[in-house]
């Protein structure tokens, strides 16, 4: 649905890319007045990022997209690595979903990006502006007054309550609010090579490590394939991208395999980088505006992702007036550290990928090897377990350090499939896509006073009742209907048919409610004679300052 110019908005999300488009699609999704502008009128006609992981598409589920993005996806892609010897001395090949979706896919950027922007045209309450430019931008107490140009037209001006910058690398915004962008970039250069029509009988992604000449190679949909290979220092660009030096370089990866057609050859440099801040006022930074990394981990899209999957629930809490203003700087404190993490982790990847010389090649390869044969070696390689999960100690979290290490509060919850009203589901399917308060086998309106209740009620949020499997009357009794959030009662009862809540309450008999942030975080854990004074301390949190204001709409 197409919308009307907008000259007051709640968002303004500068940037379109896939980080800025997702916001967009979850504003949208919650009701938020939204303006996006993106100075480019088309997506980018090549692949950049190439990797999206289960934590991704639990997002696009969340917003209804994920169905038509796996139409174009390579699911369940193992990756492998090997020594410049040939030697395969580590296989990834996650099988568990803990999430809900596949943890490796591989998707051709350009398809994606374009069922983003149709997504987000869905929404009334979302006016996107390509060939539009952000030129400068001023705060004060009441918002961020931006001044945009579409083409050659007049200067206009757009007033929002916040502003989102999203806006990749070189962001406008995060040079026109001063944020440094601290930290190295690497003095080597790769060439990454996009083909189509390929021919190579090699269904998953490989590493083939080298002291001097590591290849990197990821397959893609509809018979395309990326390859990056490190060029040496002296290597100059131009020769580099010559048609003929791609050419030979492919053909020691093809040999006897037809040579496929060259859709792009680009240098680049990599870059680890995180800006120093990632909130300045009103006006936030996410994605590449907030941080850049190495491509060797494929995390730099997907942490995009994540920061606007945790700040786009925030800034609709408190545009609509159900949250304080002192809500927002929670971004800040939990992405920020995270995507440090990333960062530091992919550029140590990448290190792995061209070791100092043999003797430490062979090291890391014997280092492996030992620890495939250590119990749950294996596993840790082959499930993924390595990679590096958000977990906030600080934020919109309660007591997320006093369990220990393997706390469940500040992680992203589990995601299995369970039955409401006769129906299997996955669980954000049955819950909805706001607050949820869990009761495992009990309903947790009978353990919240009545004023706890309204407050709940008033936030928006969902009581949910997970009962035993088959618990219920016999198959010749009532089959209570799944309740929705607009019927008398309002409280979901599901059923926990693969036994994913029974195996929780059987570690943690005194974690049987569980409260949901909308990002699907847990925000706190309690027993049900916990639920009151846990629910006071959240409410405390979500209402720092006085709520704002609820803005009029679009």
């Amino acid at each position: 649905m197409r919308v009307t110019a907008i000259d007051e908005a709640d968002v303004l999300v500068v940037g379109a890319g896939p980080c800025g488009i997702t916001l967009a699609n979850l504003l949208g999704s919650y009701g938020t007045c939204t303006v996006v502008l993106e100075a480019d009128t088309d997506v980018v006609p090549y692949p950049r990022a190439v990797g999206i992981d289960d934590e991704s598409l639990r997002t696009y589920q969340a917003v209804g997209l994920v169905e038509r993005l796996l139409a174009d996806i390579v699911q369940n892609t193992p990756i492998r690595y090997h020594t410049s010897w040939g030697k395969c001395f580590a296989h990834v090949k996650p099988s568990v979903q803990p999430f809900g979706w596949p943890r490796r896919n591989n998707f051709l950027q350009p398809l994606f990006e374009q069922v983003l922007r149709t997504g987000a045209g869905r929404f009334a309450n979302v006016d996107v502006r390509y060939g539009t430019r952000l030129l400068a931008l001023t705060q004060d107490a009441s918002g961020v007054t931006a001044q945009v140009q579409h083409g050659d037209a007049a200067v206009e001006t757009v007033h929002a309550r916040y502003l989102v910058g999203a806006d990749g690398g070189r962001s406008t915004v995060r040079r026109l609010t001063g944020v440094e962008l601290v930290g190295e970039t690497a003095p080597e250069k790769w060439l990454v090579v996009d083909v189509e029509d390929d021919q190579l009988d090699a269904p998953y992604s490989a590493v083939y490590c080298h002291p001097r000449s590591p290849v990197l190679m990821v397959p893609l949909p509809y018979r395309h394939r990326r390859f990056e290979f490190k060029l040496e220092p002296d290597d100059p660009e131009d020769a580099a991208t010559d048609p003929d030096h791609v050419r030979t370089l492919l053909r020691t990866r093809y040999r006897t395999t037809p040579l496929p057609r060259v859709v792009s050859a680009r240098v680049y440099l990599h870059h680890s980088r995180i800006a120093r801040t990632f909130q300045v006022g009103r006006v936030f930074l996410a994605g590449d505006a907030a941080h850049l990394q190495p491509p060797f981990f494929g995390q730099g899209m997907n942490s995009g992702i994540r920061d606007a999957t945790n700040l786009a629930w925030k800034l609709a809490a408190v545009t609509s007036g159900r949250a304080g203003t002192g809500l927002l700087p929670s971004y800040d404190q939990e992405r920020r550290a995270h995507a440090t993490e990333m960062v530091s982790f992919a550029t140590r990847i990448g290190r792995m990928y061209r070791p100092r010389n043999l003797v430490t090649e062979r090291a890391r390869d014997l280092a492996f090897t030992g620890l495939q044969l250590l119990p749950g070696g294996k596993e840790y390689i082959l499930q993924m377990k390595y990679k590096p999960m958000p977990r906030y100690d600080e934020g919109i979290v309660l007591d997320a350090a006093a369990g220990g290490v393997h706390s469940p509060v500040g992680r992203m919850f589990t995601q299995p499939v369970v039955e409401a009203g006769g129906r299997r589901a996955k669980l954000d399917e049955v819950i909805g896509g706001w607050f949820a308060v869990l009761g495992l086998h009990l309903d947790p309106r009978e353990f919240l006073s009545p004023q706890a209740q309204a407050w709940w009620r008033s936030l928006g949020a969902r009581f949910v009742r997970i009962d035993a499997p088959r618990s219920g009357p016999g198959p010749a009794g009532p089959v209570a209907p799944m309740a929705s959030a607009g019927q008398d009662d309002p409280v979901t009862v599901v059923e926990d048919v693969d036994g994913a809540f029974r195996d929780w309450l059987l570690a943690s008999p005194d974690r049987e409610v569980i409260v949901l942030r909308p990002d699907r975080y847990v925000a706190a854990v309690c027993d049900r004679s916990g639920l009151d004074a846990v629910t006071a301390r959240l409410r405390s949190l979500l209402e720092m300052e006085e709520p704002a204001r609820a803005a009029g709409g679009c």
